[in-house]
């Protein structure tokens, strides 16, 4: 069957971009290869329930999370925290094998005091796994311009997203070029940084609009100097 702009957005997804393919199934995968039932694993940003945290439950030694949102329904076998990533004082230094966050590090204001604490809590050798949004794509240079007084009812407006779970963004781990020299000032050994796109979430208000989006993204991902504008950048980064 044809699939178009008059098409469900699922049907386009689906046409489109399989489930498999999609950034945050990347970086589940991305986790799951790094944990043994002797890891102690960190996921900076974990949500008022941190969903992602508890899918590693015995799976891991120990699951630390940290957030500046109230947390809800806590699983007792987790230990989450009131923290921000610029500070964890909870976490132990050289205490975790494995940290990671998603869509995270566009909200961090002071990106180095980040990096220096994630490198404080790791052990040696161990890794930083990050997906954030490349500045570079349209959805960011438009969340870079607007006020961010006003991201929580444009994002509730085009995601359904509640204002409540929207934050400042400020972009300043967003391009390849800062991330290197970011790597670089804290102590950390880049072991994969690249593009990755998927469908446009931003557009899913209409199906016309939808898949427009769609064909955009499936255009540049064939032409390699055109990745500087996928909307997302996966990263790991390794303690040495």
């Amino acid at each position: 069957m044809a699939v178009g702009p008059w098409s469900p957005i699922q049907t386009q997804i689906n046409r489109y971009f399989p489930p498999p393919e999609h950034p945050y199934a990347v970086l589940e995968r991305s986790i799951a290869r790094h944990v043994t039932p002797q890891t102690a694993v960190l996921d900076i940003g974990c949500g008022r329930t941190a969903p992602n945290l508890s899918k590693l439950k015995g799976k891991a030694d120990k699951l630390f999370g940290i957030d500046l949102v109230e947390f809800r329904d806590v699983d007792p076998a987790l230990s989450l925290h009131n923290q921000s990533v610029e500070s964890m004082p909870a976490i132990q230094s050289d205490s975790i094998d494995l940290a990671y966050s998603r869509s995270v590090m566009e909200h961090v204001q002071d990106t180095e005091a980040a990096l220096r604490e994630i490198h404080r809590v790791l052990r040696a050798q161990g890794r930083y796994i990050f997906l954030t949004p490349n500045f570079y794509d349209y959805g960011s240079l438009i969340s870079y311009f607007t006020p961010n007084r006003l991201h929580p009812a444009i994002v509730k407006a085009t995601e359904g997203r509640a204002e409540e779970d929207t934050f400042p963004a400020y972009y300043n781990a967003n391009t390849k070029r800062r991330i290197r020299a970011l790597a670089a000032a804290t102590g950390f050994e880049i072991e994969r940084l690249d593009y990755m796109g998927q469908y446009p979430n931003y557009l899913m208000f209409n199906r016309a609009a939808f898949w427009i989006g769609c064909m955009y993204e499936l255009a540049i991902a064939k032409i390699a100097p055109l990745h500087v504008l996928r909307g997302w950048l996966f990263c790991t980064l390794v303690k040495r």
